[in-house]
């Protein structure tokens, strides 16, 4: 498809985030990651990034990355799969090329590793990247990787496959600033962890959607929610925010990685197990699966 008709897409619906399914040893799971993504599939997102965060991009092998990419996109039909992309410069542009190799039709580009950096030397790096490949790039504003208004206006200018903005700052005023200074030029995509919380907000800077990562243990209510929003549906949201997401929430923040594990529990408790996380995250305790099972069974 043509980077136009990605972007719509993108920007079109829900989008979500598979995890990455790994065995009692920590092996990534291979079929059960094309049965996953398949399944998720089923329910109408928008697109898919795979080996994302929620995905544990982070504990991934460059070579498992590829394998999940190919998996989802023989998995998932002509359903738009963003591959996970990062690390330094080289190694980006290196992984970048083998995932659009594995079929990937854009890319996720997360943070590079350990250090920080000035806007020029952020731009270069987003700018090799998008360089190496032919396929579309979504940028992830976060930790390592914020960009100013003015330094994505200039990779907008020199990259025209950079096509989308992800946001994991949660700087409503910032974001506020890309979508005035760029308009149409990228597709806006919410990605705060538990992006539901902050899905109102965003959508008044001018986010177009977000991703959902409960979307991989309860999609139809995931769906419910992304339609509530869409209509402007304030009742229904805030029976979901109150009812399950504030919950939800105060689980996730018992522990530290915790947006990554409790997707996994999430699934655990639903029949779907993908398996524990893998270092340096940690799983749940049993006394917090008990906590999170009573929630999902009211809203399944």
């Amino acid at each position: 498809m043509t980077l136009d008709t990605l972007k719509a897409r993108i920007g079109s619906g829900l989008l979500s985030f598979p995890v990455t399914p790994f065995g009692a040893d920590l092996a990534f799971d291979e079929e059960a990651h094309r049965a996953h993504v398949a399944w998720m599939a089923g329910y109408g997102p928008a697109a898919l990034f795979v080996a994302g965060g929620t995905g544990e991009f982070f504990s991934l092998t460059p070579e498992e990355v590829v394998r999940s990419v190919r998996g989802a996109r023989e998995a998932a039909g002509d359903l738009p799969i963003i591959s996970g992309c990062g690390y330094g410069t080289a190694m980006a542009s290196e992984l970048a090329r083998a995932a659009e190799g594995a079929g990937a039709d854009a890319l996720l580009l997360l943070p590079h590793y350990l250090i920080g950096a000035s806007q020029e030397g952020l731009y270069r790096h987003v700018k090799a990247v998008c360089d190496a490949v032919g396929i579309g790039v979504i940028v992830y504003n976060r930790a390592n990787l914020v960009l100013t208004a003015q330094t994505l206006e200039r990779l907008c200018e020199a990259c025209p496959n950079l096509i989308g903005f992800k946001d994991g700052v949660g700087d409503v005023g910032a974001v506020r600033q890309v979508t005035a200074r760029l308009g149409d030029r990228l597709v806006y995509v919410g990605g705060m962890p538990t992006a539901e919380l902050f899905a109102e907000a965003y959508k008044a800077a001018g986010m177009t959607t977000y991703s959902s990562a409960v979307f991989n243990f309860m999609p139809e209510m995931a769906q419910r929610f992304f339609q509530a929003l869409q209509s402007d549906d304030r009742e229904t949201m805030h029976a979901l925010l109150t009812g399950f997401f504030y919950p939800y929430m105060a689980i996730r923040d018992r522990g530290t990685g915790y947006a990554v594990s409790i997707i996994k529990a999430g699934l655990r408790l639903t029949g779907r197990d993908a398996g524990p996380v893998r270092p340096p995250l940690t799983d749940l305790t049993d006394g917090e699966h008990d906590m999170l099972a009573p929630l999902i069974e009211r809203y399944r």
